[in-house]
């Protein structure tokens, strides 16, 4: 499920510098200008636009640059993202507030004519193809510690894969639906990229999830979390961000700096490369 908020953003300054990877599933692969750190990678699960934008792409690079380690971007969408680029749309105000009517109307506009694109990579196949993707460049690249970081649609998939075996660390960014049931089963590090203004990640349910992982303190369960809220801006800051608005690109850079910052410290190998 997405949200009118995820139609809307602008596309990053620049081009992207890294490859498709048609040997691994058509996966966007990141190489940093100096790759000292070839045993650990992280991945980068999109919004519902997937590879059809410059955007993810053009983050994997930064990222990549960040932590000197490579960052792949799966197509796990294969080649259907959930909304067509053409569709997307100039950003609300960063507090305006969405009405019900508002809601009823993308509804019926985007999400009803796009149910075919939702049911083909509904959340069991996209995190199937995930995991795929996954178990390839484990074997093929001997990655020894793998994280990964979502943005919206792909936040809700870091939530669900961090209660597996597939990823090290995660970093969730203003994420679609998810359960609490979900985020009770995370066993890895989880830091949380926050929008002050998100319909779908309420206040209410952030402080649930706070809870839910200080409950955890003093048990063999307990993982390590941060939450980062940044002041003005949306559901979508972290991967579309406004141009407009130079707070809004402010946070956007700052959470890539958490995001790097977060993978730096909890990536860390066992032994030396």
């Amino acid at each position: 499920m997405s949200c009118p908020r995820c139609q809307q953003g602008r596309f990053l300054p620049g081009e992207p510098k890294g490859s498709i990877q048609t040997d691994f599933a058509g996966a966007y692969l990141a190489t940093p200008s100096t790759n000292t750190h070839p045993k650990r990678a992280v991945l980068l699960l999109s919004d519902v636009y997937g590879l059809g934008i410059p955007n993810p792409k053009i983050i994997a690079d930064e990222i990549a640059e960040k932590l000197e380690c490579e960052v792949w971007v799966p197509d796990y969408f294969k080649g259907r993202p959930l909304f067509h680029p053409s569709g997307m749309e100039i950003p609300s105000k960063p507090d305006e507030r969405l009405s019900a009517w508002e809601w009823v109307r993308w509804f019926c506009s985007n999400i009803v004519p796009n149910l075919g694109a939702h049911w083909a990579s509904r959340p069991s196949v996209a995190d199937r193809r995930v995991a795929e993707l996954v178990s390839l460049i484990r074997e093929r690249r001997n990655y020894e510690k793998i994280g990964a970081f979502g943005h919206c649609y792909g936040g809700s998939a870091c939530i669900r894969l961090g209660g597996t075996d597939l990823f090290n660390s995660v970093v969730i960014c203003h994420p679609g639906p998810f359960s609490m049931k979900q985020v009770k089963a995370v066993k890895v590090p989880i830091a949380w990229v926050c929008a002050e203004y998100d319909e779908f990640f309420s206040e209410t349910t952030k402080q649930q999830c706070k809870a839910e992982l200080a409950g955890r303190e003093g048990t063999p369960r307990f993982v390590d979390y941060e939450f980062v809220e940044y002041k003005g801006t949306t559901h979508g800051f972290a991967c579309r961000p406004d141009h407009d608005y130079p707070d809004v690109v402010d946070a956007y850079n700052k959470a890539q700096d958490q995001i790097a910052g977060w993978f730096e410290n909890t990536l860390v190998l066992d032994s030396k490369e």
